[in-house]
């Protein structure tokens, strides 16, 4: 069975750093595209960034001075680099990837679990 977990979020002092991972479990032949997701109380989630299999990346423009996204493997898909951090940026954050699974070869999306990112002094 495949899953995302993400890691790193906690709380931090407006103006901090913060870089979230996300790593993968279960059987994957690949990682497609992966993207960062947030949801603040009370909003919708929303885009943070987005990374596809060839590098080309896309941000919200809240975010794109502050924010980058990278990937790695499929065993560990992306990271989220969050810096200049504000009390709005304060969400639970969401790993998102399009994975390929082993044997079988399908691809499905799937999302993690999420992390807790508190901006606050």
């Amino acid at each position: 069975q495949v899953q995302l977990v993400e890691s790193g979020g906690g709380l931090v002092q407006p103006g901090g750093s913060l870089r979230l991972s996300c790593a993968t479990s279960g059987s994957i032949f690949g990682v497609h595209s992966m993207a960062w997701y947030r949801q603040a109380p009370g909003k919708q989630r929303e885009l943070v960034a987005r990374i596809t299999s060839d590098g080309s990346t896309n941000y919200a423009d809240s975010m794109k001075d502050r924010f980058t996204i990278s990937r790695d493997n499929a065993k560990n898909p992306g990271y989220l680099q969050m810096n200049s951090l504000k009390p709005e940026d304060t969400a639970i954050y969401y790993c998102n990837a399009g994975i390929i699974r082993a044997v079988t070869l399908r691809f499905a999306d799937y999302w993690g679990q999420g992390t807790q990112v508190t901006v606050s002094s």
